[in-house]
């Protein structure tokens, strides 16, 4: 693991972790389940579409995912909570032979992803409208070639530290379903948050932190599309980090 910056003005420093809450749980998506109300095309996409490219996992068997998309995708990917989709819909079209499967279980993020789903007649994503932590447990062991993490909710509260996604069992799980050299990615405008899972992914000795200077983390990656939120909060004054870790041998 390459040293972690010092700098203690730099949003990526690592943090004591004595300074965290101790964590329990296991590392629950947590979520809104439901915001305003649909109109009535995205009510019927929720009706009609969303069956035809969801799954239950306790329905199927876990062994081939590449089944999920008809056998025509060379890997697979998953974005966690992906939101209103903008940066998944740009993956899936920049990369047609990569399976996605998107995890959010906020109803109107999945109601927008189904309409740009169906405007551009894209057929490499699935969709998981559950708990992430149950969808990791189901993937095989080495399926993914990797795992983003866009804009988490940071649980800001001490005493909500608990919820937030990375946690040491959820990276033990990423771990597992990472195949070898395979990426988790990681961005954030909060500051603490991008602490936290630098402090977590630190203690693994499953991953490498890939930043080799301040701009590795400073600039988004190549090819990285800005979703709705990391606009906003560019206009609001917050600047995001991007991580990069990849899985080790």
């Amino acid at each position: 693991m390459m040293a972690v910056a010092s700098d203690l003005h730099d949003p990526c420093r690592i943090v004591d972790d004595t300074s965290f809450r101790r964590e329990s749980g296991h590392g629950s998506f947590f979520g809104r389940r439901k915001g305003h109300k649909l109109r009535s095309h995205q009510s019927d996409l929720i009706a009609h579409l969303l069956p035809r490219l969801s799954f239950d996992p306790a329905k199927i068997e876990p062994s081939n995912l590449t089944a999920l998309f008809g056998g025509q995708v060379d890997e697979i990917r998953i974005e966690i909570g992906f939101g209103g989709g903008e940066h998944l819909i740009a993956e899936a079209l920049a990369f047609p032979h990569t399976g996605f499967i998107g995890c959010e279980p906020y109803v109107n993020g999945m109601a927008k992803i189904l309409a740009q789903i169906e405007a551009r007649d894209i057929r490499n994503i699935r969709l998981f409208a559950g708990d992430a932590s149950e969808l990791l447990a189901w993937l095989p062991e080495s399926s993914l070639s990797r795992i983003d993490l866009i804009h988490p909710d940071p649980w800001p509260k001490r005493r909500h530290w608990k919820r937030r996604f990375v946690q040491n069992a959820t990276i033990a799980a990423i771990a597992r379903v990472l195949r070898p050299g395979g990426e988790f990615r990681f961005v954030s405008d909060i500051a603490d948050y991008c602490a936290w899972t630098l402090a977590h992914l630190a203690r693994s000795p499953d991953f490498v932190w890939l930043a080799e200077r301040a701009a590795d983390w400073r600039n988004p990656w190549p090819g990285y599309t800005m979703t709705r939120y990391g606009r906003k909060a560019t206009r609001e004054g917050r600047r995001a980090t991007y991580l990069r870790f990849r899985r080790t041998d």
